[in-house]
């Protein structure tokens, strides 16, 4: 049971579930109330349904409720959607797959109008798309570009598709106030505004609605209901405590599958990549107290690499305290290209310090390749090590590797096109794509030999290798409209001598912005110091 917070000396209270309230009574109130919102209308129902013990507890009393409608008043879809980053937990994305396959055929055994759906981000979205693609740095705080690609895009388009054909939609969702702080005073806000007694508006989607029948429940009585009442399509509760207590150091502290929910132990259970917290406490505990788990470990190595793949300083070394590591700067930045995405130098103004540094863009391609190679090679591991069930495992899908070549190879120019050695380096087998040779300006031997001859300089290897690259995707247009914008960007990206060149320019021309009034004449601009 739950513990209320008191002055300190006060002997805390233990809550008892659902106040005290016959758990009959309590689930008997809301069944009709589901029943009664259920037949007010023909607006379709969309459930959210991450496999954790909340959105469960949703399902199981909306499928309860409406199982025992009569046939006839049966006549509104409910939809219940499950989004997969496709870097989910591997035994929680099984769970959840398994369970919408097993949903599916008893939903149709039981005549319900339940449609389970398994939601994925698109190719273009996916993480390794962009971290190992386009070399996205893994997700920080400030940078949390993962969660609206994987997670938002894909739930927000499948609803949006059917406020398209429907004119509205009710979204029922597991969300609960006694989760968090941020999560109570948001409900409270939407609750003011609600137009009907239960059915509050959605911020973020027009024409849909949120209704949450469990938002007043605390964890113990989502466990009391989901132990004390079985589950209606066919899955076993006990098993998913059990999981629960498989992923807590201590066995006891649940998990949390949903991302946007606060776990206990500052722990979170959802995508195995996840560096927006400091340990994947998780993860570790199902390898802990489990031995059939070990096979997770290489996934765990991978993200703790992902999180902090360069140096700490070390206790005491500049004027840290004893006990403490910090990174100094952030730790992937030697992993990182001194240019933006775009190839522009930025510099700003560091607070501590006062100095200025740059800002730090996509991973480098030797970084890049290196991560695609750890992943395979984990995945091939794990498919020769791992129990049976999870023999066939896709860290990263075929169609990823193939968008991720493209990006290379097309976007950023590097027409060594690697992915395919790397692919056979680590699995043993080729690469299922066809050959690029006749969209490659060069060899992989004719490009060695330009590196040798540019006497590792990467700049300015970097520089010929995309105008040649240029050149030969507008060699056959017969409108070469932007070639030259193209060639000038290259030349721009690369003219610097070195990264500190580069960085000592951008502060330079700072400094001139400040000290330069907003508009110049042509004689006043052929005065700035800048390279050729």
């Amino acid at each position: 049971m739950s513990t209320i917070p008191l002055q300190l000396g006060i002997t805390p209270v233990r809550r008892k579930p659902f106040d005290g309230q016959p758990l009959e009574e309590v689930i008997a109130k809301l069944s009709d109330e589901v029943r009664e919102l259920y037949t007010a209308d023909q607006v379709p129902w969309v459930i959210g349904y991450s496999g954790g013990k909340d959105s469960t507890a949703v399902l199981q009393l909306v499928w309860n409720a409406i199982a025992a409608l009569p046939a006839e008043q049966r006549t509104k879809t409910v939809h219940v959607i499950s989004t997969d980053t496709l870097v989910e937990n591997p035994v929680v994305a099984a769970w959840v797959t398994t369970s919408l396959e097993t949903m599916e055929k008893a939903a149709a055994e039981q005549g319900l109008p339940i449609e389970p759906h398994r939601l994925t981000p698109e190719i273009k979205d996916t993480f390794w798309v962009n971290l190992i693609g386009r070399g996205y740095p893994a997700p920080r705080p400030k940078f949390r570009w993962c969660t609206e690609r994987l997670k938002i895009k894909p739930s927000n388009s499948f609803i949006r598709n059917v406020v398209a054909a429907h004119g509205e939609a009710i979204m029922v969702l597991g969300i609960r106030k006694t989760e968090s702080q941020a999560r109570a005073r948001a409900m409270e806000k939407h609750e003011k505004r609600r137009v009907r007694d239960r059915l509050s508006p959605n911020a973020n989607l027009p024409n849909s609605l949120v209704y949450s029948p469990v938002e007043d429940w605390t964890n113990d009585d989502v466990w009391e209901y989901l132990m004390q009442k079985p589950n209606p399509w066919g899955y076993n509760n006990q098993d998913l405590l059990t999981m629960y207590q498989g992923a807590s150091g201590d066995g006891e502290c649940p998990l949390v599958v949903d991302s946007t929910t606060p776990s206990c132990g500052s722990s979170r259970f959802g995508c195995w990549t996840c560096t927006l917290v400091e340990q994947d406490k998780s993860m570790s505990a199902m390898i802990q107290n489990d031995d059939e788990k070990e096979w997770m470990r290489p996934l765990l190595d991978l993200r703790d690499k992902l999180d902090a793949p360069f140096g700490y300083f070390e206790e005491g070394e500049e004027g840290l305290p004893a006990g403490r590591k910090l990174p100094y700067p952030r730790p992937d930045q030697p992993a990182r290209d001194f240019r933006r995405m775009n190839g522009k130098v930025t510099v700003y103004t560091r607070r501590t310090d006062g100095e200025e540094v740059p800002i730090h863009g996509p991973y480098l391609q030797k970084f890049r390749q290196e991560w695609l190679k750890d992943l395979l090679d984990a995945q091939t591991w794990i498919r020769a090590n791992a129990p049976e069930h999870v023999k066939n495992i896709e860290l990263i899908t075929l169609d990823e590797l193939h968008e991720i070549r493209r990006i290379w190879v097309f976007d950023k120019h590097e027409v060594e096109d690697s992915l395919p050695r790397i692919y056979k380096e680590s699995t043993g087998e080729d690469f299922p794509g066809g050959p690029l040779d006749e969209q490659l300006v060069m060899g992989a031997d004719e490009m060695e030999l330009l590196k040798e001859l540019c006497e590792d300089d990467d700049l300015h290897y970097d520089m010929v290798r995309e105008l040649l690259s240029v050149e030969r995707k507008y060699r056959t247009m017969s409108r070469r409209a932007g070639l030259f914008q193209a060639l000038e960007t290259a030349v721009k990206k690369g003219y610097y001598e070195d990264s500190a060149d580069a960085i000592d320019f951008a502060q330079r021309k700072n400094k001139w912005r400040e000290e330069s009034p907003t508009h110049l004449t042509l004689d006043e601009e052929t005065g700035i110091d800048a390279p050729a």
